[in-house]
């Protein structure tokens, strides 16, 4: 019988998962996906007209979609955004409300 700290651990322990592997994880997901989005952009280089607010300017059509993407996605974000401070404000309001 083996007594110790030896004994109290399974033998096969299962590994732990780290702030830093995640992170890893996050950087080599995000340099796939920068990988792609070059390819994406590098085959669809024909030229577009874009028209917006009386603007006009021929674009590469890869170009003018992930302009489109990054733009939706930045209007998402600052939705989002007001929409949590708007519950932590209210989150703060409610917990005030409780200690009087």
């Amino acid at each position: 019988m083996t007594s110790g700290p030896a004994a109290s651990q399974p033998a096969a322990a299962e590994p732990r998962v780290t702030r830093a592997g995640v992170v890893w994880a996050a950087v080599v997901a995000a340099l796939v996906l920068l990988i792609l989005l070059i390819v994406f952009i590098l085959q669809n280089q024909d030229l577009v007209l874009v028209r917006f607010l009386g603007f006009e300017g021929a674009v590469p059509l890869g170009m003018a979609l992930f302009i489109a993407s990054v733009t939706g996605g930045v209007l998402v974000a600052v939705a989002g955004g007001a929409r949590i401070l708007q519950l932590r404000a209210n989150a703060r309001r409610a917990r005030t409300g409780q200690r009087r």
